[in-house]
């Protein structure tokens, strides 16, 4: 198995609990929190941070918790790695900010450069950066729109795009992302979702091509394709549940999209950045998008994100049309450049592979002896149990809620999703020791035992 890469703060790579969690001086700065900050800015750790790295974070009072959350899904190659450190502090001493759109700078290109380079497909590509990756898939929307002349755009069941007006239109889950903050965008449609685990008992469980034929008879029917922009899709969804679509849904959708002059945009918020063991997802199905949107992983914690794709495509906006005072800030940049170089040095595909096989092995044994895992599913540093009601499919939120705040209590940083709120996540950054990993997923057995 490839070894993590080297970097980080020297933190001793272990799990601490040195008082109960939260300790005194976390439960402080909660009550401080909840005095400043509004209520709607919640936390799903009770701890508050003082260093992180490796595989660990740890909070203020000297507890050291085993990290499967990596921020979610942004500390890819590790918290505080050095050379991204090195990097940033470089670029931190000659400037912080001239406006790119204002007096331009190198890392700015070197990072489109790199994107052009590294993400899929050998066409003429161009790259416009961006701060988060809602504002990222804005934009993607923005320039399909301004190519095709169309105006409708698609997501999907189970689709998270972000918290901004236009992408909680196309976000799905109603709690707690979009619940009395509307009326959004218009021209936003959905799609029927490859949900391989909840399409049991149809053809659609295992077939891709029949669940897209699915999703494109709906689009067909209630949009059409001469009014449709783009279609929008992570490949393998986050906030909804580590969706993964059955083999041959994502190409089937792509050849519909060429086919009728559609733009084909895969989110890879999430899933970029060598998270599930390719470089991106779509190309685990050799799947080669139109436009696609980046951020989280993309700059090791600094804010940067990115729409690339087709140059034909990215240059239809006027000019004037894109941009951002902070788009693409020169720290971030630097950051991201530091990243990039890292994945491709340190073999962190390979990595996140690594990962993959050894928390899949022991999740499948865990879930041989346990009927309430109806699922797992993942590829990659991004894998996930479904929790369901023994002898069903029911989801069982309850259960999650409890089985995630028992791992808070016992060290372990773990994630929920799913649009039934019954997933567990897990997102180790790929610098974490196998042996963190091993105990990780000991303590959740544990935790689900003693949740019986």
């Amino acid at each position: 198995m490839p070894n993590p890469p080297t970097g980080g703060p020297s933190l001793p790579q272990e799990r601490r609990l040195l008082t109960a969690i939260p300790g005194p001086r976390s439960r402080d700065l909660q009550s401080r929190k909840t005095a400043a900050v509004p209520q709607g800015i919640g936390t799903i750790m009770p701890v508050y941070a003082a260093a992180a790295g490796g595989g660990v974070v740890v909070d203020v009072d000297g507890n050291s918790l085993i990290d499967f959350g990596s921020g979610i899904a942004v500390t890819t190659v590790g918290n505080s790695a050095p050379a991204l450190v090195t990097a940033v502090q470089d670029q931190l001493a000659a400037f912080t900010h001239t406006c790119f759109m204002v007096t331009p700078y190198d890392g700015y290109i070197r990072v489109a450069e790199a994107l052009n380079r590294i993400t899929p497909g050998d066409h003429a590509k161009r790259t416009a950066l961006f701060n988060s990756g809602a504002e990222a898939v804005e934009n993607a929307v923005k320039i399909a729109r301004a190519y095709t002349g169309k105006q409708a755009v698609v997501a999907f069941d189970h689709a998270y795009h972000g918290r901004t007006n236009l992408t909680m239109a196309m976000t799905a889950k109603n709690q707690p992302y979009k619940s009395g903050f509307g009326p959004f965008a218009g021209e936003v449609y959905r799609a029927p979702m490859s949900y391989p685990f909840r399409d049991q008992g149809t053809d659609r469980g295992t077939d891709g091509p029949a669940a897209a034929r699915r999703a494109i008879e709906v689009i067909e029917k209630q949009v059409g394709s001469e009014n449709l922009a783009a279609v929008v899709i992570e490949p393998i969804q986050g906030e909804g549940g580590f969706v993964v679509p059955a083999p041959g849904f994502l190409p089937a959708l792509a050849a519909w999209c060429r086919d009728h002059d559609v733009v084909f945009v895969a989110d890879e918020v999430q899933t970029g950045f060598a998270r599930t063991g390719d470089l991106f997802a779509c190309e685990h199905e050799g799947v080669v998008p139109d436009l696609i949107v980046t951020a989280k992983g993309i700059a090791g914690g600094l804010p940067l994100s990115a729409v690339t794709g087709r140059a034909e495509i990215m240059d239809a906006p006027h000019v004037g049309g894109l941009g951002g005072t902070y788009g693409g800030n020169p720290l971030a940049c630097a950051a991201a450049l530091a990243v990039i170089e890292l994945i491709e040095t340190d073999g962190l595909v390979a990595r996140a592979r690594a990962i993959g096989d050894l928390m899949t092995e022991h999740l499948r044994k865990t879930q041989a002896g346990d009927d309430r895992i109806g699922d797992v599913r993942g590829r990659g540093a991004m894998l996930a149990v479904e929790l369901v009601v023994p002898g069903t499919t029911a989801p069982d939120a309850d259960l999650t809620r409890r089985v995630a705040a028992a791992a808070h209590a016992q060290g372990l940083i773990v994630l929920t999703c799913g649009t039934f709120g019954n997933v567990l996540r897990f997102l180790p950054p790929l610098s974490i020791p196998d042996h963190l990993l091993v105990e990780g997923l000991d303590l959740l057995d544990t935790v689900l035992e003693e949740s019986r």
